[in-house]
């Protein structure tokens, strides 16, 4: 049944202060903060029939202890802002599909309810998510056979429908939902036979390598790769190979045949841009999102971005936390574009990736007044190591001078790193760039 909200009864304005695309972990927190620092003339709009997103198929637990104190399960999760969402009364409109927008924040979006309706918007908060990378983008030779499909199409199948995809499965890659999936299909009854990951390390938390395949004597096969697809009708098995460490190319001499009638693949996340691309939003190549500021906003005047959409996350807490920011700082744009004001001196100063850093949120400051900033004003800055380091330190550096040092136990590439910048840290006078790199031995270098 498709989830209703009071917006649906009515026609859609043709304008509005807040536009939130996307109705999952993102935009309902958004939403929420939005509503609460002030803007009540706001819509979500999600193209599901339901709000929730990505959460409501992952019914394992794990979700909430940063944000509730308490571990939840995925539609648990999604419930608690949902029922946030109505309670305070902030509009939504389900089963919506955006079409188009520009960079003056027209958007022309469809619906059963509504029909094709055009809105122009104050703000617009991008948060439409990601999506796996399919088949199509790996190249693996053989043939197109049935049992081959992405791990979020084997959750959704499995905690949704009601189907089992297979009962001799092998995973490609070891990212979390692959991971997840691993124990998951255990759970139902399937042997998987081998989870292979064509790098020197798992790109998932270190958590659910322990709990999900270590738990349940599943191998994970680190440097590997599937290099050929058998079965005509249906997956017959397939063959694996090791791939060499330098250039990861596989190793005939290696290969080896796994029979198997199903292939999950988890080879990776790419965030939903089309959107951003549509609005004329500058997308960075590190993260495949939207370039941004401290405050989430785009180089698009008005047009924010949080959540997957931006960068992948591994918790939903922290996709929260950050949507949040978001929502806030929309509306102190909707505000400051209400009140004219004598223009101020606005800097702009890139944040760049150093050694040891990849996919770094935000790739700008923009500083005005140094005095107004609280003392205590942080701001999160987040990336991925390139490598496993032990005993590895961040350093935060303004035009070479370091401001800020920090001592970490382990860093991954499958665990988003965040620093909180000090605003009071910063030097007083005119600052060039910032610059983030890690310190250490990466251990596959």
């Amino acid at each position: 049944m498709t989830d209703r909200s009071p917006q649906e009864a009515h026609a859609l304005p043709s304008r509005i202060s807040l536009l939130i695309i996307g109705g999952g972990p993102a935009g309902l927190a958004a939403a929420v903060a939005a509503w609460d620092a002030g803007c009540h003339d706001l819509l979500i709009v999600e193209r599901d029939d339901e709000l929730g997103g990505i959460l409501n198929q992952c019914i394992h637990n794990g979700f909430g202890l940063h944000r509730f104190k308490e571990e939840l399960t995925g539609p648990e999760y999604a419930g608690r802002y949902i029922e946030m969402v109505r309670e305070r009364g902030i509009p939504y409109l389900c089963s919506a599909m955006v079409l188009e927008i520009n960079m003056r924040r027209e958007v022309t979006l469809i619906s059963p309810e509504t029909g094709l309706s055009q809105i122009r918007a104050g703000a617009v908060i991008l948060a439409m998510g990601c999506r796996e990378r399919p088949r199509g983008a790996l190249g693996t030779p053989g043939t197109r056979c049935a049992g081959i499909m992405t791990t979020g199409t084997a959750q959704r199948l499995t905690n949704l429908e009601g189907y089992l995809p297979g009962r001799r499965v092998v995973i490609l890659g070891s990212g979390d939902i692959g991971l997840i999936m691993a124990r998951r299909m255990t759970f139902e009854g399937a042997k998987v036979l081998a989870c292979v990951e064509i790098m020197p390390y798992s790109s998932g938390l270190t958590r659910n390598v322990v709990q999900c395949l270590q738990d349940f004597n599943i191998p994970l096969m680190l440097n590997h790769t599937v290099i050929d697809i058998h079965g005509r009708e249906r997956l017959e098995g397939v063959t694996i190979a090791a791939v060499n460490p330098d250039t990861r190319q596989p190793l005939p001499e290696t290969a080896q045949r796994i029979d198997c009638d199903t292939l999950l693949l988890s080879v990776g996340l790419i965030p939903e841009n089309e959107l951003s691309r549509m609005a004329g939003v500058p997308l960075s190549p590190g993260t495949r999102g939207p370039i941004v500021d401290q405050s989430l906003a785009t180089e698009v005047p008005g047009i924010f971005a949080c959540g997957n959409v931006l960068h992948v996350h591994d918790l939903v807490d922290e996709v929260s936390e950050e949507s949040a920011r978001a929502g806030r700082a929309a509306v102190e744009w909707l505000a400051r574009m209400k009140r004219p004001a004598a223009a101020a001196e606005t800097v702009t100063v890139p944040v760049r990736e150093g050694r040891g850093v990849r996919g770094l949120v935000p790739q700008y400051l923009q500083l005005t007044d140094r005095a107004s900033f609280s003392p205590d004003e942080t701001w999160p800055i987040t990336f991925r190591p390139d490598d496993v380091y032990r005993g590895g330190v961040v350093l935060i550096r303004a035009d070479g001078k370091l401001i800020q040092r920090r001592k970490t136990r382990i860093m991954t590439p499958g665990e988003m790193v965040v620093e909180r910048l000090k605003a009071a840290d910063l030097p007083a006078g005119p600052i060039r760039e910032l610059t983030v790199e890690v310190e250490g031995v990466p251990q596959h270098a």
